[in-house]
């Protein structure tokens, strides 16, 4: 028996990615500032590294919970009502945090920044997968993620100008006012027209679990788990202490801000070659390459003597990571039918999540244990190639596939 369905509203794909792009922009903002706020806060409020380690895994906490919890809800309520949703209690939070007075207090409120965050991102990608043709599939989800790193290079901006002459609370404030305005844009958002098509075949939240973990799927999620926990994990590890590796490699803190800015210039034509060849070379091909430049940028960069080498090091890590990013979320989705693809993009991220607990808490143990940054960096090299060696070995091709 044939199911009706109410018509969705259509919408021209450069809007949709441009609608939710801004939103992702916003997004960017909040996490990229936290890597400045972090080390202003060293300064005012005397921090151990155990202590700076622990506000950015409190973030990625957050982001553990809310990329299962509202993964799984997107198929029961709809793509558009938990994006929605995320960025609300993402743009509420953020704007609180920048008015406590405690360490304690500022951690609560990041644990439900990050909830609101780890649970829009996949949700967001999948929302964009399922609304535009196959053919350009991969290369629109790659340029969602590209407005990350315009909303990135913006917080670099505020935090060169903003942090040193007025202080992080200003800047906080900045990055968490305009996510009030994508959530006044997307309210005329239409929902994915293949979750409205099939909304009314909705199974429990249990079987959309258990079939994430059946035998036709088991392959591609544990592959997904392996990527996601390794990119996650040497990601936040190395960019929320960036500009604090900086600092420990003798710059000041206007100076490290100044280079880190630098290389996050370099995240977009990161995002921009890899949209262009993902769509030619597949998915697999680019994942797998600027993974690999990752890990060779990162030891690079972790045993730099010069400040020249330093840079242009940090300038690939940063090219090369967040076009494999891009790669990630367009790849995600693909891997499984509309029914259960929320629950199971929610779920690689939030196995990724974990990494981004790990990661920031990892760094700050070694550098308070005294170990030289190249070690630590060293450590990433090595969980990166995991992850390609899980791409190669266990992933499929989707390129140009027709979503299930």
């Amino acid at each position: 028996m044939k199911t009706t369905t109410k018509e969705q509203p259509s919408i021209s794909r450069n809007k949709l990615l441009g609608i939710a792009g801004t939103g992702w922009a916003f997004d960017a903002m909040d996490v990229g500032i936290l890597s400045f706020v972090i080390a202003a806060l060293a300064v005012d409020w005397n921090l151990s590294p155990g202590q700076m380690g622990w506000i950015g895994s409190i973030n990625s906490i957050g982001m553990v919970v809310g990329a299962f919890v509202f993964g799984i809800l997107a198929d029961k309520l709809g793509r558009k009502n938990v994006f929605m949703l995320t960025l609300v209690l993402f743009s509420i939070a953020s704007g609180l945090s920048a008015l406590t007075t405690t360490l304690a207090a500022f951690m609560v409120l990041r644990f439900f920044v990050g909830a609101g965050l780890g649970g829009e991102l996949p949700v967001a990608s999948t929302l964009v997968s399922e609304s535009v043709d196959a053919r350009e599939r991969g290369r629109v989800v790659v340029l969602l993620e590209s407005f990350w790193a315009l909303g990135w290079l913006i917080a670099a901006v505020i935090a060169y100008f903003i942090i040193p002459s007025f202080g992080w609370r200003v800047a906080l404030i900045i990055t968490a006012l305009p996510a009030f305005y994508a959530i006044y844009l997307r309210r005329n958002l239409p929902d994915s027209p293949q979750y409205s098509a099939k909304k009314n075949l909705t199974q429990s939240i249990g079987q959309n679990i258990r079939d994430v973990w059946s035998k036709k799927y088991a392959k591609s999620t544990i592959m997904l788990w392996i990527v996601w926990f390794m990119v996650v994990f040497s990601y936040y590890g190395m960019f929320l202490w960036l500009p604090s590796v900086m600092v420990m490699k003798g710059f000041s803190l206007i100076k490290s801000f100044e280079y880190v800015l630098i290389m996050t210039l370099a995240q977009l034509p990161g995002y921009f070659t890899a949209a262009w060849i993902i769509e030619r070379a597949g998915r697999k091909f680019v994942l797998a390459t600027y993974m690999l430049g990752t890990a060779a940028s990162a030891l690079i960069f972790g045993n730099a003597d010069t400040t020249m080498v330093l840079l242009i090091s940090g300038i690939f890590l940063s090219f090369f990571n967040l076009g494999a990013w891009g790669a990630l979320y367009a790849y995600t989705p693909e891997q499984y039918p509309t029914i259960i693809r929320a629950t199971g993009a929610g779920m690689a991220a939030a196995a990724g999540r974990v990494g981004g607990v790990l990661g920031p808490l990892l760094v700050g143990s070694l550098v308070a244990a005294k170990y030289d940054i190249g070690y630590v960096f060293g450590i990433f090299c090595i969980a990166i190639v995991i992850g390609v060696l899980a791409v190669l070995f266990l992933g499929k091709e989707t390129k140009q596939l027709e979503l299930e």
